[in-house]
């Protein structure tokens, strides 16, 4: 089998556009969540997310193009002008059958789906757009990269929930892997912060109603987290065949090493008990290293800051690691971000990959009170000098769909 390493990243998040506003962000322990401005949050239980609010759609795309496209297609393209900028990655007729692209989306274009319904209750059907449709489906992500960049092969998106970026990630891996392709550009995007979007998470209690702390309100493994924050953008990286992106002088941040994906066969919305899926698929990401537990120096956990998340994910690391679950560092990202859903993987992905580079980890913010259940090194508040070696990443969806990916160091 071919090795995988990483070659470029970029990030469009609530911490900003861009790469380098998501790393200052980040070590500096910085909060992108805000009251909602997107709709009127006038009656609703939750009014907080993480909106990217610096975001301009004609930095990345020609004007007359922006009117066919959700808006989590146009987070993917920018993410991806990044990956491919910092990349260095050339398409060309030579090799652009060997490119591929796969980008997911746990939603899609719910914005546009509630747009045109009203419009169509309004107006009939002649007020919907003729773009309509290909606003909304997902794979129209890859679609639009690929011909923004002329990649020619594989190109697809995975759909699973929370898990979505890093499906698309590891299975992109895969394909070069097997000898698919020779380059892949991955990830994921979401933008989902609408009355839909909002109104049905809040219905199911799983969002946090801290409406009067924003900033505070994303607190993972802390004692008083209440629900998660939804947040969105997208986190893209470009995935190359070792030997060829050594060839060409490419920097690479890491190997991808290893990959694992579970089911937990349990229940649509709730891990099962004691983290018994998440424990198989790091074990496998692991087998698949040939790596042991004590090669790990840190986790971007899946780290959501609902109840039963949390806890059980920690078990999960306690069960498989051992010991040596109390030597780990594990932060969560999405105190900062917010849970991107179908985008969040991507998002951490890159970071992962960030601190691996500039060796640093980055914090879990909002750790106030510990919770005497949830009692490993969270890298509470502050960011951490510390090489990084192998790291994991976690992600974990409805359904009982797990995802882990590791990178370590070539």
């Amino acid at each position: 089998m071919r090795r995988v390493v990483v070659t470029g990243v970029g990030v469009v998040s609530p911490l900003g556009t861009g790469n380098g506003k998501n790393w200052d962000a980040l070590i500096a322990g910085k909060s992108g969540i805000d009251l909602i401005t997107r709709f009127d949050t006038a009656g609703f239980p939750v009014r907080i997310a993480g909106e990217v609010k610096d975001f301009v759609a004609e930095e990345f795309i020609d004007k007359k193009e922006i009117k066919k496209m959700d808006l989590f297609i146009q987070y993917s393209l920018a993410a991806s002008h990044f990956a491919m900028e910092d990349s260095g990655f050339q398409i060309t007729e030579e090799n652009a059958e060997r490119v591929g692209v796969l980008v997911g989306a746990g939603l899609g274009g719910l914005p546009s789906i509630e747009r045109y319904h009203s419009a169509l209750l309004e107006g009939g059907y002649k007020k919907i757009s003729p773009f309509f449709i290909p606003m909304l489906i997902i794979n129209l992500a890859p679609g639009h990269i690929s011909m923004r960049y002329g990649a020619k092969g594989p190109n697809i998106s995975s759909v699973s929930a929370c898990a979505t970026s890093t499906h698309s990630i590891g299975d992109a891996y895969q394909i070069i892997r097997r000898g698919d392709a020779d380059a892949m550009i991955a990830g994921g995007t979401e933008s989902t912060v609408t009355p839909l979007g909002i109104g049905g998470f809040a219905v199911m209690k799983a969002l946090s109603d801290r409406n009067d702390s924003p900033q505070t309100a994303s607190r993972p493994f802390e004692k008083n987290r209440n629900g998660f924050v939804m947040g969105e953008g997208s986190g893209i990286v470009i995935l190359e065949e070792y030997e060829s992106a050594r060839k060409r002088g490419a920097k690479i941040y890491a190997e991808v090493a290893g990959y694992g994906l579970t089911g937990d066969a349990y229940h649509l919305t709730a891990p099962a008990p004691g983290g018994e899926g998440a424990v198989r698929c790091m074990r496998m990401a692991l087998n698949n290293a040939g790596l042991n537990p004590e090669d790990i120096t840190y986790i971007n956990a899946h780290g959501t800051s609902t109840p039963l998340n949390d806890l059980y994910e920690t078990i999960a690391i306690k069960t498989l690691f051992g010991d040596h679950a109390k030597k780990l560092m594990v932060s969560s990202t999405k105190s900062m971000t917010g849970h991107a859903l179908g985008a969040a993987g991507g998002l951490e992905a890159v970071f992962t990959l960030m601190a691996m580079e500039k060796g640093v980890v980055p914090p879990t913010i909002n750790y106030e009170e510990p919770d005497p259940e949830c009692d490993l090194d969270y890298v509470p508040n502050t960011a951490r000098d510390a090489a990084v070696t192998a790291a994991l990443s976690n992600n974990f969806g409805f359904g009982g769909t797990n995802a882990t990916l590791l990178f370590k160091k070539v």
